[in-house]
């Protein structure tokens, strides 16, 4: 059985206010066309399908284009919820869904949903875990300790009953590690939300939500996350995107390929002086489209700059600057100036803050406000 996995749509993202969603309706399409191509018998969308709570209209409805999509392609599908999302939104129509092959996880109620589907090679069974923290889970299991996310975890996994002598599958949207229990238990104190790998062992195979960049946990590799379809920080800025197929032929044959996503925009990193930046030599082979953080190493800066860049490049998310002024921080001695000469105090304030002296021509400016200010000549 092959199996296309996906987490992290955050559908609805924004990031510094600019809205992801040309980006986000672009790399779904993109994702339907690999299906096409791949032809999965099953897609997992293992959480954090909208970016909030309450999603937004155009989120809402780009994710029932996309899943209407999906649905026409007979795939079965299955859907849990993240921590961004809101279960009881999420799993609204989830029982009229299953006609097209759409599974959902409902709001917990205490046991975890399990659909089975079958192939030449006998059954394979999805369990779907939407986000739980462990005050989700106590108030079903009244009895047992549940003092963390670990607790919890293994506690769910030992009431889900699972045949190891067929194929199973667990979709999740939890912090899952390699940390032993032993050390989880170190760790736990601090408040840690750390689950340890070794729960879902009779998995044979864990697609797992949460982490927005792709990797495999332990030596077998069945325990993954498939990352985000799209960079959503500019800590990812070199992290390549994909989608993760999964082929189960039997509980020894296994294995993955990764199909590698190109988005509309990518996000990128730019620095330099603003006269460099702005030459054409310098863009022509740059997107100038994609999402920028960009930061000035001119030693003063630059009026308008923002205003004046965004006539190139559009879409920046941020500007800094990187030179004498920002490289090293001074601390101001608050007690040692309330008795000082006010110009002398603001010459030093200057030079702690810029890392240089003011100009013949800055003195002159401040001389004459201190003087109007305090009503004395300097």
């Amino acid at each position: 059985m092959k199996i296309l996995h996906l987490a992290d749509l955050h559908i609805g993202k924004k990031i510094n206010e600019f809205s992801m969603i040309e980006d986000q309706k672009f790399i779904l399409k993109k994702i339907l066309e690999i299906m096409d191509d791949v032809k999965p018998h099953a897609v997992i969308i293992a959480g954090d399908v909208y970016d909030k709570t309450v999603p937004t209209i155009e989120a809402i409805e780009l994710l029932d284009d996309f899943i209407f999509e999906i649905s026409k392609r007979e795939i079965s599908t299955f859907i849990i919820s993240g921590n961004h999302d809101s279960a009881e939104r999420l799993s609204f129509g989830a029982k009229v869904m299953k006609f097209g092959k759409i599974y959902i996880s409902p709001v917990f109620d205490g046991k975890i949903s399990k659909y089975t589907l079958s192939d030449e090679n006998g059954k394979i069974n999805f369990y779907l875990m939407p986000f739980l923290k462990p005050m989700n889970v106590k108030k079903f299991f009244l009895d047992e300790e549940i003092n963390s996310y670990d607790d919890a975890a293994r506690l769910i996994v030992k009431n889900m009953n699972i045949d190891v002598s067929q194929r199973n599958i667990l979709i999740a949207h939890q912090f899952v590690t390699e940390t032993s229990q032993s050390e989880l238990e170190e760790k736990n104190v601090g408040g840690l939300d750390n689950i340890s790998a070794e729960i879902f062992c009779d998995f044979d195979y864990v697609a797992l939500g949460h982490i927005h960049k792709a990797y495999s946990i332990g030596e077998k590799k069945r325990i993954r996350y498939c990352g985000s379809p799209l960079k959503y920080s500019l800590s990812e800025v070199n992290v390549e995107k994909s989608v993760t197929i999964v082929e189960i032929n039997s509980k020894d044959d296994f294995k993955t390929e990764i199909v590698s996503l190109v988005p509309l925009r990518d996000m990128q990193v730019i620095k330099g002086t603003f006269e460099e930046i702005t030459k054409n030599s310098f863009y022509c082979d740059i997107n100038t489209k994609n999402y920028i953080s960009m930061t000035l190493t001119d030693e003063n800066e630059v009026p308008n700059a923002l205003q004046k860049l965004r006539d190139i490049y559009e879409n920046i998310l941020k500007l800094d600057y990187d030179n004498k002024r920002t490289q090293k921080y001074n601390k101001i001695d608050f007690e040692k100036i309330k008795k000082r000469d006010p110009f002398e105090v603001f010459s030093e304030f200057y030079e702690l803050q810029n890392n240089q002296k003011m100009t013949a021509e800055q003195e002159e400016i401040m001389k004459n406000l201190i003087g109007e200010i305090w009503e004395v000549e300097l």
